[in-house]
């Protein structure tokens, strides 16, 4: 996988630990970007460490129900390469994460800096994830996509849609979208990409029959 100017192909193009960022409700997925504005201090210094070694992030949420202080994290999270970086003249940064693939935490790594780290287990088979593409039903994305927007009164750029690959539209849409913290580790947490565009289609069934009542009247 190709991302900003590095290239990740095998686990070796991989860290063994990564400097965490706890926030509910984000989600990372390889081949999207995230866009942040950093201001606490310990994650100014986190971004200052990264920016001056392999600009490698892990973006994580607080374990489900708790706030993003908590000292329990979810399992699962999305390494991510800043590709994107400026400052704002107030000590902000506002910088973008370009995702690459997926991880398992395992045991925390100690060390005198105020952010935490973790060695990581990479998903590495999302360095191949393209090729998981033909066995999207993009039909029934667009669709629910679709009634989605319609029920919101939304519109998109249906030209930019319709360029898009499988594994941007899924990824894209997965990020966008403003599901629950839940819902949005669940999307992280699809074994492939086939699956994350089944559950994105069954998550929005679910959000419009919970908001619209019944979802196969608006997805038809």
């Amino acid at each position: 996988m190709q991302v900003g100017n590095a290239r990740y192909l095998k686990p070796n193009d991989l860290p063994d630990s990564v400097a965490v960022f706890p926030l509910a409700g984000a989600l990372l997925l390889p081949g999207g970007q995230l866009p942040l504005n950093i201001f606490e201090p310990r994650y100014l210094t986190m971004f200052d460490a990264a920016i001056s070694s392999n600009r490698l992030i892990g973006m994580v949420q607080p374990a489900l129900g708790e706030p993003s202080d908590t000292t329990h994290l979810t399992q699962v999270g999305c390494l991510g390469r800043i590709t994107s970086f400026a400052e704002t003249g107030d000590g902000r940064y506002i910088v973008s994460l370009t995702g690459i693939c997926r991880f398992r935490l395992l045991d925390e790594v100690g060390g005198h800096h105020p952010y935490r780290s973790f060695r990581i287990a990479p998903f590495v088979a999302d360095l191949r994830s393209r090729d998981e593409e033909d066995a999207v039903d993009r039909t029934s994305l667009l669709a629910a996509f679709k009634a989605y927007l319609e029920a919101n009164k939304l519109e998109a750029d249906w030209e930019s849609v319709e360029r898009a690959s499988n594994m941007t539209l899924v990824n894209s849409l997965s990020m966008m979208a403003p599901f629950e913290p839940a819902e949005k580790q669940a999307l992280l947490e699809a074994p492939d990409l086939k699956s994350r565009a089944e559950t994105f289609i069954a998550i929005t069934e679910i959000v419009l029959a919970r908001s619209f009542g019944d979802s196969d009247s608006v997805l038809q």
